[in-house]
Order: C-alpha cells, then structure tokens, then sequence
C-alpha cells in the first residue's frame, strides 16, 4: 500500500489544524497564530518540493472553510467486456474517463459530463463499485487528500472527438492494456473495474 512521505503528513495535519482554526477562530491574535503555521506548513512544502513558498500558500488560501478532501470521479464503461480508457494530453498516458468533480454537479452528472467530455461517450451511471482514498494507492503524493470514486456505467452512445484534455478514446481488454496515468489510475484499480463485472460488492477504504 502507498503512503505519503512523513513530511507530507506533517503538512496536511498541520494545515488542517491551521484552517479549522482560520475558519472558527474570532480572536485576532489567534488568527494571527494560525497564519504563522501556515507560512511554517508552506515553508515546509516548499524545502521538500522547491516550489516557491508563497505560490504554496496562496494555494493554501483558496481553500476556505473547512478542510475536506476533493473529489475525482472515474466513469467505468464497458463494451463487449472491454474497457473504455482515453489517452490523456497531459502525459500520453492512459485513463478512465473522470477528473476532478465540479461543486455544482452531483456525482451522477460529474460521471455524464466527463464521460462526454473526454471520450465522446454517453453513458448512464449504474452503480458504485469503489471509493479509495487516493494517497494508498497513486503515485505521486499530492498536497491535498483525494478520494476516488469509481463508478459503473451503462454506454448508451459512443463518438470519440479529439478535445483538448484527450487524444484518443478506446476499448481495451485486460491482457491488452497500454501505457497507465497511474496518478489518475493504476493497474490493480483497472483490474479491479473488470472484477466488478462480476462482483457487486463496494472497494473502500
């Protein structure tokens, strides 16, 4: 199982603290603590990543409110008992369709417009098969905490169009799979999705 690097855990659980005070504290000297912690956790970041300090921070600013995890949802399409994977623009490699959920879209319309989107497919979301906490099982770390939820859908249409985020959409079967975007998905998670054709049962962590 992947984990993050202890320095990685320090700084989360450090700007988790530093955010919830931020968000509920009304002391101004309080206030004042908990953005020096932040300066530190960016500070921190920055020796171990060589990314400037205050671009890390400004980062951690646009978080408001509570701390959460964000959320990356993976539409899982089969045809003919192969797989619809995209190959990604960003790294040449290989994915579900999905990305990172928009607030405004529940989860079944997040799965229908990435789909659309990324691999020209239509789709009709079924059923949940898993949801994993993204630092135990892609690599590399990120600086926030992920989960990823892989859902099951029905093809009802497919026409690929070449978009700015992919390049090409097709059907692969698992003894055929071409190069993975790990950090998106893994080898072990698209075997898992071909189980799941055969198993009803949730993956969670």
């Amino acid at each position: 199982m992947i984990s993050d690097p202890q320095w990685l855990q320090y700084v989360k659980k450090l700007q988790f603290i530093a955010q919830s005070g931020l968000t509920y504290s009304k002391d101004p000297y309080d206030i004042e603590r908990f953005e020096q912690v932040l300066e530190i956790v960016a500070d921190i970041a920055s020796h171990h990543t060589n990314i400037n300090s205050e671009k890390i921070l400004d980062i951690f600013h646009k978080e408001d409110g509570y701390l959460t995890p964000k959320i990356d949802v993976r539409a899982v399409i089969f045809k003919d008992s192969k797989l619809l994977l995209v190959k990604e623009s960003l790294d040449g490699k290989w994915a579900l369709p999905g990305g990172w959920a928009d607030s405004h879209l529940s989860l079944q319309e997040n799965l229908i417009k990435e789909s659309e989107e990324e691999a020209g497919a239509t789709i009709e979301p079924e059923r949940i098969i898993a949801i994993h906490d993204r630092k135990k099982h892609n690599s590399p770390p990120l600086s926030v905490n992920v989960y990823k939820i892989f859902v099951l859908c029905k093809l009802l249409d497919f026409k690929f169009v070449e978009n700015t985020e992919t390049s090409e959409a097709k059907f692969y079967s698992l003894d055929e799979l071409p190069e993975l975007s790990t950090g998106r998905n893994n080898s072990s998670q698209i075997e898992m999705c071909f189980k799941a054709l055969h198993n009803t049962e949730i993956d969670f962590d």
